[in-house]
This record gives structure tokens, sequence and C-alpha cells, in this order.
């Protein structure tokens, strides 16, 4: 059997999850981190299931619709940031459509409002299916300038400073 050749990406990519319909969705590239990391709202275990909402509601991607994992479809792990902070999150495999490859692979449910990607990709999903050039794709420009501005809006400072 013949291995897929690798796909090039580059630092920043559009996404799509086809479980929560055809938005292209920001993402970050991060060979830095093992795993992938997705931003998750009103995060809960109710008896054997997790329930979950992915994005919150100041994203633009969030739909209100509630994801139901049943417990053999989602661990605990404990993560640690680059300081060393550690912390518990819920673990769920989700697919996803990068480089137009579909996808599946696990993620980390996280609060990730105050970043200016939505979503992380870690070295455990690219691992054998992606190469990074960043040289190659196009960062996000705007994307990221509009989701700085916003999150220094919600901070109360003004972009004169």
């Amino acid at each position: 059997m013949t291995a897929k050749p690798l796909t090039p990406i580059g630092r920043a990519e559009r996404v799509r999850l086809p479980q929560h319909g055809d938005m292209l969705i920001p993402a970050k590239i991060d060979t830095g981190a093992d795993t992938s990391s997705i931003w998750a709202s009103d995060v809960r275990e109710r008896g054997d299931m997790l329930e979950f909402m992915l994005f919150g509601k100041s994203s633009q991607y969030y739909t209100g619709r509630t994801i139901t994992v049943p417990r053999s479809g989602y661990r605990v792990t404990t993560i640690a940031n680059s300081f060393g902070h550690r912390e518990l999150r819920y673990v769920v495999k989700l697919s996803i459509v990068l480089g137009g490859r579909l996808v599946r692979a696990s993620f980390t449910l996280a609060d990730r409002s105050s970043k200016v990607y939505p979503i992380l990709i870690g070295r455990r999903l690219l691992k054998n299916k992606f190469v990074v050039d960043v040289a190659q794709g196009s960062p996000l420009v705007a994307e990221e300038k509009a989701e700085l501005r916003r999150l220094l809006r919600e901070a109360g400072i003004d972009e004169e400073e």
C-alpha cells in the first residue's frame, strides 16, 4: 500500500467542521502543540453524557446547537500550557476538513474566547498527513486584525495607545 502524499498547509488555514455546517473557520497551525484544541462553551457532564456547544455566544461561528457525546466518546486529560499551568480538559473526536482532506482527530475543549483563532491544530492531527510550509498558504491577516481589534475593545483598550 502506497502512503498518501503529505498535503502542504500554511501557518493558518480555513477549516470546515462537517457536523457544524459549511462555515469556513480560521485555525492556527501550531507545531509546538501536541493536541488540537477547539473553543467550546457550556461544557458539562450530564449522567453518562458530555454536552457542549462549539464556540461561544460572542463568536460569529456560534450556532447555539448542543453537541452530546456518550461517555465512551470522550475522556479527560491534563494539559500544560507553555507557562507550565496545568488544567483538566475534556477530549472529543471531531471531523475536520483541512487542506481539502477530511480527518477525524482528537480535540480538547477549551475557552479560546481570548484567542485570535478559535481552533488550534496540533502535531497529532498533522502527523503523516500534512507538512507545514510557512511560506505557502496565506496567513489570515484580515481575520487576525479584526479579532485583535475585538479583543482590545473587550479589554477596554484604545487602539491608538
